[in-house]
C-alpha cells in the first residue's frame, strides 16, 4: 500500500479548549489577565506540540480570542484550511470577553456556516424570538478523503455560571443577604438558568443539523465543549432514542437523524471484559467529569449499512490534568483534548 492511500485509511478527528487563547497586549475578561511575551510562547509551543505529536486531520477548537493568530499557527503546522464565523467581544478597549470556536483541517473546506437559532423553533421552546447561542457554532463542509463533503459542527455550549448572580437576585427581590434559606435558593435558581440556555442550545441546534442532514444527507461530525455530561437531561436531545415516530418514519429514518457518542461507539467496536472507566476532560478540585464531546453519524457506526468508517482508537490526552510539570504544562489547557481515529472501510 502506497504512503498516501495508507493516509487515507485513517482520518483523526479533535476536539481542543484552548483555555483563553488571547495574544498579548490582550487581556481575557479583566485587565490582569494578560500574557507575558514567554508565557504565550509556551501556550503557543504546547499547542503545537499536541498538533505535531498526534497529527489530528481536523480540529475543532474552544476559547478562542485571537483568531488571527490560532490560524497563523495551525497553518504553520499544516492546517492550511481554517474556519471562524464570530468575533470575540471586546468589553473595555483591550479587554475581551465571549470566545469564539474555530476549525482547522488539513482538507478543504468548501462551505462555512454559522449557525444561528430558527425563531419559529426557538419560540416553540418558550424562547424569546432573538435568542442567540452564546458562542455561535460553526459549520464547516470539509472534503474528506474517501468520505467526500462531511458537515463538521464545533461548539462551546453555554457554561454552568449563571445568567443572574446571588447578589443581583437578592438586590432585585428584596432579601437580605442573612437570608440564608431564601439565598439558597437562588443559587440553585441561578445555575438552573444556566442549565435552560444549555439545554435549549442543544436542542435548537439539533433541530439545524436535522433539517442540514435532510438536504443533503453529509456525514455530520459534532464536537466541542458542551460544558455538561451528554446523558444529563438537560443534553439529551442531542443523543436521544426516545421515540414515538419509529412507527411513521422506518427504523432506517432514525438511524438517518440520530448522533451518536464516538466513545460508545469505540467499546461497541473493542468490547473488553475489563472494564474502564472513561477519562474525564475536565476537573473541578478533584471531582473529574466528562464535558468534551465528539458525536457522529451513521455512516460512523458499524453496525449500520450505510457506514463508511467506524471509530478505530479513542484518546483522551490527559497528561497535564493528571501530572502536570510546571515547566511544560503551566500554560496549557484545564480541558483534556479529545481524538478519535476513524478507519475508513474499504
Amino acid at each position: 500500500m502506497s504512503t498516501e492511500s495508507a493516509a487515507q485509511v485513517q482520518l483523526k478527528i479533535a476536539s481542543f479548549n484552548l483555555f483563553n487563547f488571547i495574544a498579548p497586549p490582550d487581556a481575557y475578561y479583566d485587565f490582569n489577565n494578560i500574557y507575558s511575551e514567554q508565557q504565550w510562547q509556551q501556550k503557543c509551543d504546547w499547542i503545537t506540540a499536541y498538533v505535531n505529536q498526534y497529527r489530528p486531520d481536523v480540529i475543532g477548537f474552544q476559547e478562542v480570542f485571537s483568531t488571527d493568530a490560532l490560524r497563523a499557527l495551525l497553518n504553520a503546522a499544516g492546517y492550511p484550511y481554517f474556519a471562524v464565523v464570530d468575533i470575540p467581544e471586546v468589553a473595555d478597549e483591550f479587554i475581551y470577553r465571549s470566545p469564539v470556536v474555530a476549525l482547522a483541517s488539513k482538507y478543504p473546506i468548501s462551505a462555512i456556516h454559522a449557525c444561528s437559532a430558527a425563531p419559529e423553533f426557538a419560540a416553540l421552546l418558550g424562547l424569546s424570538a432573538d435568542f442567540a447561542f452564546s458562542r455561535t457554532p460553526v459549520r464547516a463542509t470539509v472534503e474528506l478523503p474517501a468520505l467526500g463533503p462531511c458537515d463538521c459542527y464545533v461548539v462551546h455550549f453555554k457554561s454552568k455560571r449563571g445568567q443572574f448572580s446571588v447578589e443581583q437576585a437578592q438586590e432585585l427581590l428584596g432579601v437580605a443577604p442573612s437570608a440564608m434559606q431564601a439565598s439558597f435558593a437562588i443559587e440553585a435558581a441561578a445555575k438552573w438558568s444556566a442549565a435552560i440556555v444549555r439545554g435549549s442550545e442543544a436542542s435548537l441546534l439539533r433541530y439545524l443539523i436535522a433539517q442540514r442532514r435532510a438536504a443533503t444527507a453529509y456525514p455530520v461530525i459534532l464536537m466541542g465543549d458542551f460544558n455538561d455530561t451528554l446523558h444529563s437531561g438537560v443534553l439529551s436531545s442531542l443523543v436521544s432514542t426516545d421515540t414515538r415516530l419509529i412507527a411513521t418514519y422506518g427504523e432506517q429514518g432514525f438511524d438517518d437523524y440520530r448522533l451518536q457518542d464516538a466513545y460508545q461507539l469505540f467499546e461497541q467496536s473493542h468490547y473488553s471484559v475489563t472494564a474502564v472507566a472513561r477519562p474525564a476532560t475536565h476537573y473541578h478540585l478533584t471531582q473529574g467529569a466528562v464535558l468534551d464531546y465528539i458525536l457522529l453519524s451513521n455512516e460512523f457506526d458499524p453496525h449500520n449499512d450505510q457506514c463508511l468508517a467506524e471509530v478505530e482508537h479513542y484518546h483522551t490526552y490527559d497528561r497535564h490534568l493528571l501530572n502536570p510539570e510546571y515547566a511544560r504544562d503551566s500554560h496549557s489547557t484545564d480541558h483534556a483534548p479529545v481524538m478519535i481515529t476513524l478507519k475508513i472501510r474499504q
